[in-house]
This record gives structure tokens, sequence and C-alpha cells, in this order.
């Protein structure tokens, strides 16, 4: 089996529409895809619809959360996507990055850059709006040459001269909620140092005492080093090791199922969720 568990569609900073993303996932030869997108569940039902028979979906989203000052994401799978607490928490951090992305396209303008907020709303053409619709902003008007090379210390990264803090929740709250919710949940790319800030050890300790169920160490920004120091840290803090590819289309240069997560580990997700089921395709539109 193949499984690639961190996948975005245009619902929020992908370019692929859900649809779209369920036949490039049956097209690159997956058997097992997540829909992972930013604090949202809303291309759930078009993905749903489309889902080609012989692939099965994992519904999920990748949550915004900050502990100690240093910003990280938070893969949650399989929760109710209905569950109050955590739909109420997914809400609020959604509603902030519209104001966020002003504040942001405010010091870039001030940093002489001349984007603007219908050029990034174009971009995101009605998606979750991130930095990454920010960073393709960017390359359009020839200030950086790739995504990627808008997140750094001069322009988007952590900290960074354009960069504006979002409401984000405690990566604890948040592991809470999920379970709450009937979801796992597993700390996404936690050692892509080229992002910020990392989050360290004893925090990724923490955070596996209030109940986190996973790493995802095989992913792109993650060399052998990084990934055996974190097959190590799993293995010491008991938690499942996971592998995907972060793919949002042509935003970025990944293609699906360039790290996949090992059937075993995939089963055991499932005996934890509570929330809801991987949808098997039949044939979708």
């Amino acid at each position: 089996m193949r499984i690639d568990l961190h996948c975005h569609s245009a619902a929020s900073d992908g370019t692929d529409t859900p649809a779209e993303l369920m036949h490039a996932a049956a097209g690159a030869g997956l058997d097992v895809v997540a829909l992972t997108d930013h604090d949202t569940t809303r291309g759930y039902a078009e993905a749903l619809a489309a889902l080609p028979e012989g692939l099965t979906l994992v519904t999920g989203a990748e949550l915004s959360c900050r502990i100690d000052g240093v910003s990280l994401h938070l893969l949650a799978y399989l929760f109710d996507p209905e569950e109050p607490a955590l739909l109420a928490e997914r809400e609020l951090v959604r509603d902030d990055r519209v104001p966020r992305a002003h504040a942001m396209i405010a010091k870039l303008n001030a940093l002489g850059v001349p984007v603007t907020w219908e050029q990034v709303e174009r971009i995101a053409a009605g998606g979750t709006v991130g930095r990454p619709h920010l960073a393709s902003a960017l390359v359009e008007l020839g200030v950086v040459p790739t995504v990627g090379d808008a997140f750094t210390p001069a322009w988007l990264a952590d900290g960074g001269r354009a960069h504006v803090d979002k409401h984000e929740t405690d990566p604890l709250e948040a592991i809470r909620l999920v379970k709450g919710a009937g979801g796992v949940t597993v700390l996404a790319h936690p050692a892509a140092a080229k992002r910020g800030h990392t989050v360290p050890p004893e925090a990724i300790a923490a955070m596996a005492a209030a109940g986190l169920d996973g790493l995802e160490a095989d992913h792109t920004e993650h060399d052998q080093d990084t990934r055996t120091r974190l097959r190590g840290l799993a293995g010491d803090l008991d938690l499942l090791v996971t592998g995907s590819s972060d793919y949002h289309g042509t935003r970025k240069t990944i293609a699906l199922g360039e790290n996949t997560t090992d059937p075993e580990v995939y089963g055991e997700i499932i005996r934890r969720a509570t929330g809801a089921f991987p949808v098997p395709g039949t044939g979708g539109a």
C-alpha cells in the first residue's frame, strides 16, 4: 500500500481542487490519501464526491498552533468535523487569517513591495488565506524566484520582516480538542528549520504526555540524519512515525507520494480514531 497522509487542496493553500487532488492521487498510484487543509474541512464534500475507485480518503486538517513562542502545525485525522468545541476553535483560527494577511501586506508595502489584497485574494481563489498565497504574490512580482524563497527572515518566515502573528491554538489544548472529537494527532514536519524556529524536544515530550499520537518524520524538509533523530525521539516517547508529501499542487515542487506512511502505522491510526473512518472510493465524478 502507498499511503500519503498530508496533502492540501485549493480549499486552503494548494492549487488542485479537492476533486483534482483525488484524481491526481489515484494517478500517482496512491492507495490512501489524507486531505489535510489548513484549519478547514470544507474540501471534504467535493473530495468524497470525486473519490475514484481504489483510492481511500482519510479526512483531516492541519491545525495552526503555537507553544513557547514557536509556531507549529498539528495534523488531525479522522475527527468528527461537526464536534462543537473543535469546530469553534478552527473557526477562530481561520477568521484571524484575513486581518493577518492585510497586516502582512501593509508590511510588504512598507518594504517597497507593491502587493495588494486583490492580488492575494485572486491567488487564494476562495481558499483559506495563508502565507503561501502571499509567497505566490511575491513570486508573481519577481521579488523571489520560488514560494520557498519567500519563507526566509527577509520576508515571511516566523519573525521575518513581513511576518505577523495570528491566533494559534496551544497544541496541548488542540490535542485535547481533537481527542474530544474522536481524532488522532501527529506533529507535522517537527524539524523543518527553514520555516523558522523548531519545536524543542521537551515541548514534544509535553505534547506526547498530553496525548499526541505521532511525529511526521519522513518529510521533504527533513534530511536523513533528521529523520533518524526523529525516529529515535518517537521511540523514546512511544509515538507513531508517519511519512507524507505535504503536497500543495504547483505551489511547491513536491510530488504526491514523495514520502509515505507504513501500512501498520496507518492501521494503528484507524484503530485509535472514533470520530470518523476512512472512506473507500467507489468511482466518483
